[in-house]
């Protein structure tokens, strides 16, 4: 398989989490800006949910830049990370419907936690085809954002059952960790076309 079929069709799944995501979002009854205000919570968990599909989107993206060939381990490792993002638009949903009350919050940290290991999973299946001394495997290193992000986590999960907002706020920190851009695909892939 071509690996450009692969990211088109990743490419076309997370377009509809993000899709199904704004859809939660209803039309205010009333007229007036102050008739916004009920729909906060929500917006708030979509803009949340919706940085966190571009994170996975783009660090996919780099990912499979290196990616020479593509087997049958890739797809099922790919669609497995698909399935765990695309439960995103519940959690996403239940947070905002019900104010950031913990078991939507303890849920969306699982749903967190299970695509960032999924992440992982496709990360490590992708490097065991490329070979260890691929470009690949140079560029992803010791993967220190990967490991602190599933840390956290789980704390965030763990101090959910106690705290949510604390929890929120774990959600929040991870997601500017991953903001800050990772150019270690794109530096050695740029060393590479200028050798």
């Amino acid at each position: 398989m071509n690996k450009n079929r692969l990211e088109a069709f990743s490419d076309g799944v997370l377009a509809i989490i993000i899709t199904i995501m704004i859809l939660e979002i209803k039309v205010p009854q009333g007229e007036d800006f102050i008739d916004l205000f009920p729909l906060f919570p929500k917006f708030i968990s979509y803009v949340l949910s919706f940085i966190y599909v571009g994170i996975y989107w783009n660090n996919h993206h780099h990912l499979l830049q290196g990616l020479t060939k593509v087997n049958g381990k890739i797809l099922w490792a790919n669609l497995h990370l698909l399935f765990w993002l695309s439960l995103i638009p519940v959690s996403t949903g239940w947070l905002g419907e019900h104010y950031f009350a913990k078991a939507p919050v303890t849920l969306y940290g699982i749903i967190l936690f299970m695509s960032a290991i999924a992440f992982l999973i496709l990360q490590n299946v992708i490097l065991s085809s490329e070979g260890k001394k691929s470009l690949l495997a140079k560029a992803v290193g010791n993967d220190s954002k990967g490991r602190i992000s599933q840390s956290l986590y789980l704390i965030a999960i763990v101090v959910s059952f106690f705290n949510e907002w604390i929890s929120i706020l774990i959600y929040f920190v991870v997601a500017i960790i991953w903001l800050i851009p990772d150019t270690r695909i794109e530096k050695i892939l740029l060393e590479k076309e200028e050798k």
